[in-house]
């Protein structure tokens, strides 16, 4: 059997007991753990007069002449002002010219206080304003993004320290990339700038062609054969096609897919050079179709060159060259001559 015996709490020192100024610290904590900044900003607010009025019309002194009793900056002695002057057009408590010094007011809960003070002034600027929309989407207190931004340093080095810094600053520059046509450029710029950016980027680049490669020929059936032909493609190549690409698609973000690409594209691209052989009319098609493209680009090539100025460029080896050129032209003609239907 458990028995529960009930012990009094020890008692707090009568207030005799307590020392004055312990106590004026407990009654100015208790005040803020209540109100938060609210209560610094009620001393501003009644001790601080407003703009547009003169200094003979009230008791109260400028912000400047504040800050320095204060022993602060004057801008710092504005913030808390401003956060009381947008919470009085709200109507959470009185205007400036209802205050008198040394009065006290309800004060609205901690919990709101940060809604309208700005800790730093470039909260207010549009920068600031920008950032703290920024923040408030994500989900988090404005002043932590502000002071990130004030301290780029502090930035670089989390960055340069902390894998997981660097990846959060990845995806945000590739959310803003989106929208800003000048980052692109200058991120494009650094590059190219930089051989390893340039390699990577170059091999990334072929891991997606390639996959592109795989992946167009599972969702369109359809197979690009060496010559440039597009053909449907086999059962059982589209099956293979389908089976690496099932392998690069559960690659998580973290897995290096340049292996598995290289691996999937010779696969299939070994299978359609097998499917091409395998199939009689369309080998003769491949090789027709290769030939052409070669006697095309051969003759845009010779209609390239000007032999307006022969005379100056004259080489022994360039006339033996065309000459080789003559007689290679005149065997491939006499070859297709004799293999056309006529003949």
């Amino acid at each position: 059997m458990t028995v529960t015996v009930d012990l009094p709490e020890p008692s707090a020192p009568p207030l005799a007991e307590v020392h004055a100024d312990v106590a004026r610290d407990a009654r100015a904590f208790g005040a803020y753990a209540r109100t938060g900044g609210w209560a610094f900003a009620l001393k501003v607010a009644r001790s601080v007069r407003p703009g547009g009025q003169a200094a003979g019309e009230t008791p109260k002194i400028s912000a400047k002449e504040f800050s320095v009793l204060a022993g602060c900056s004057a801008e710092r002695v504005m913030r808390y002002y401003k956060a009381w002057d947008k919470a009085s057009d709200d109507g959470l408590v009185p205007l400036f010219e209802a205050l008198a010094p040394g009065q006290d007011v309800e004060l609205p809960d901690a919990d709101v206080w940060l809604t309208y003070y700005a800790s730093r002034s470039s909260a207010t600027s549009e920068r600031g304003t920008a950032i703290t929309a920024a923040a408030e989407a994500e989900g988090i207190r404005p002043t932590k993004a502000l002071e990130v931004a004030e301290n780029p340093t502090a930035l670089r080095a989390a960055i340069l320290a902390d894998p997981g810094t660097a990846q959060a600053a990845r995806s945000a520059l590739l959310d803003r990339l989106k929208d800003d046509p000048a980052l692109q450029t200058e991120l494009a710029r650094d590059i190219a700038r930089t051989d390893e950016l340039k390699k990577a980027v170059a091999s990334e680049t072929r891991a997606a062609d390639r996959i592109g490669y795989v992946r167009q020929i599972v969702e369109n059936g359809q197979i690009r054969t060496p010559a440039g032909q597009t053909v449907d493609a086999p059962a059982d190549l589209r099956a293979e096609a389908e089976r690496h690409l099932s392998l690069l698609d559960e690659l998580d973000g973290s897995e290096e897919s340049g292996e598995w690409a290289t691996e999937a594209y010779d696969t299939v691209k070994n299978l359609v050079a097998q499917a091409v052989e395998a199939d009689p009319e369309l080998r003769v098609q491949e090789r027709r179709t290769k030939f052409y493209s070669s006697l095309q680009r051969a003759t845009k090539v010779f209609e390239e060159l000007t032999l307006d100025d022969a005379d100056d460029i004259y080489e022994d080896d360039m006339v033996q060259r065309l000459e080789d050129l003559q007689a290679a032209i005149n065997t491939c003609i006499t070859a297709l001559r004799k293999a056309s239907p006529a003949h």
